[in-house]
């Protein structure tokens, strides 16, 4: 169904009843249109790559099974979005009583609350006035830490008591966010982040569906589907989530990273979008790409970094927006359409990649974050050289180097420099970058400083750095 469709025309009851609309739970309307769009071959996860034979089978038995659901990964992999596209199953309107005094979308064939009831009871359907919630706005969530119970589930209203209000009426209650996402989705990140109090306040409404506050009792028969999030370290520790929460939730879908670098830069090309392009252009070449995501998968096993907070695919993004920055800043200085990037423009990942990720405190290494970030560069590059030379071999890949060269590189240099000192360029580069290296100088002096930096973490070639610049010696 499409989002953007107007609502159905009726804007009371009558209309509405005329019109043969049925009530549904939530998770049945869930259900219900999940079904069509998996029997239509319709894509259910637009943007979503690498869950294809993990994680989502495991979401389409638990929506089929009308399971609330927790997504339990590391940062980064996807969980919120997950959480957020399930949206997309709801119908792209529901129906609600327009009344000004009802506190939630009450369902004008079944009505939750005392006053809801009340105007079904005694007004004429005619009398009942109807409008649509759209789809959009039936998602709500939160971020755990610093959620207090009043926050997601309620609290007396001192102004409504002031009024003249009962502290017993149901007319004295503000209701927090799951109430009031009645008919519709509501999702908690971070879950074992949680007050012991706020915890007890959901396992109600997940075993008995009702909404207690201050010891009032709401017997509200309360329809919502309820999602989590949690890291693994944390929800798997005593104590940090309550048994009868953890029972009570259907369905624990496990998310991961991706298992192939391909799958990486694929996530990382649809992140970037259009981007590359505009007034000042950037061609990034595939190598540039497999470094990128090859320094991601070298962080999630470093022994240096905490792996149990996970390396985040914003790790990756982050950086390789970064290294387009600053091939866009030399194509903007140096007049060079389309900008390429360098090995060089990855100098200025520390600005990026810091702060993203936490170290192994307990270790007994003395690497500060800097010296960290380094290694896992340099073994990023090892890794992709290595795999261009085992497909195209060394000799062919060298064979520009053999007379002995000086070059000097740096990611403000213009590419005309690099093309001074190498006058030509082997055919061999040509296939083995799937790049018109012979043809473009930008993409010409990323190709060599790819080359430089392989031969110099194979020790092939010296390497000396001074005032910001350095130089490669063959």
């Amino acid at each position: 169904m499409n989002s953007n469709m107007a609502p159905p025309a009726a804007d009371n009851l009558r209309d509405l009843l005329s019109q043969g609309w049925k009530s549904k739970t939530v998770k049945e309307e869930i259900r219900d249109n999940f079904s069509r769009m998996l029997a239509s071959g319709e894509d259910l996860y637009p943007g979503i790559v690498g869950y294809e034979d993990t994680v989502i089978p495991e979401i389409n038995l638990a929506l089929l099974a009308g399971h609330d659901i927790l997504f339990l990964g590391e940062k980064g992999q996807a969980k919120s979005r997950l959480m957020r596209q399930l949206a997309r199953f709801l119908d792209p309107y529901v129906p609600y009583i327009d009344h000004p005094d009802l506190p939630i979308h009450e369902d004008p064939l079944a009505p939750i609350s005392s006053l809801g009831r009340r105007l079904v009871k005694e007004r004429a359907p005619e009398d009942i006035p109807i409008a649509w919630w759209p789809r959009e706005d039936r998602y709500a969530e939160r971020l755990s830490p610093g959620t207090k119970f009043a926050d997601i589930i309620g609290e007396i209203d001192p102004a409504k008591l002031t009024g003249g209000v009962s502290m017993s009426a149901e007319e004295a209650l503000s209701f927090g966010l799951i109430p009031r996402m009645h008919r519709g989705i509501f999702a908690m990140n971070e879950l074992p982040e949680l007050d012991d109090l706020v915890q007890v306040g959901l396992f109600n409404i997940l075993e008995e569906r009702d909404v207690q506050i201050r010891g009032y009792p709401i017997r509200f028969d309360v329809d919502v589907m309820i999602l989590f999030s949690a890291n693994p370290a944390t929800y798997n520790r005593s104590g940090k989530v309550i048994p009868q929460l953890k029972d009570r939730i259907g369905t624990i879908v496990q998310t991961h990273y991706p298992r192939e670098r391909d799958q990486g830069i694929e996530i990382l090309q649809q992140e970037i979008g259009n981007d590359l392009g505009g007034e000042y252009p950037v061609h990034v070449p595939l190598f540039m790409y497999q470094i990128i995501e090859e320094i991601t998968n070298r962080a999630r096993q470093s022994k240096y970094i905490d792996q149990a907070s996970g390396v985040s695919a914003r790790f990756s993004l982050a950086n390789f927006r970064t290294i387009v920055a600053s091939a866009r800043q030399r194509g903007i200085v140096h007049g060079e359409s389309p900008a390429v990037p360098r090995i060089s423009d990855l100098g200025h990942l520390y600005a990026s990649s810091l702060g993203k990720l936490e170290l192994d405190l307990m270790g007994t290494h003395q690497m500060t974050e800097r010296q960290v970030l380094d290694s896992v560069i340099a073994e990023a590059i090892q890794t992709v050289f290595s795999e261009y030379i085992e497909e195209h071999g060394l000799a062919e890949i060298a064979e520009i180097f053999r007379g002995g060269v000086r070059v000097e590189v740096g990611d403000l240099l213009p590419s005309s420099l690099y093309a001074e000192r190498l006058q030509h360029v082997p055919p061999a580069w040509d296939r083995a970058f799937e790049v018109n290296a012979s043809e473009n100088e930008a993409m010409r002096a990323s190709c060599v400083e790819f080359i430089l930096a392989g031969l110099y973490s194979l020790d092939k070639i010296s390497r000396s750095q001074k005032h910001g610049k350095i130089h490669y010696e063959t």
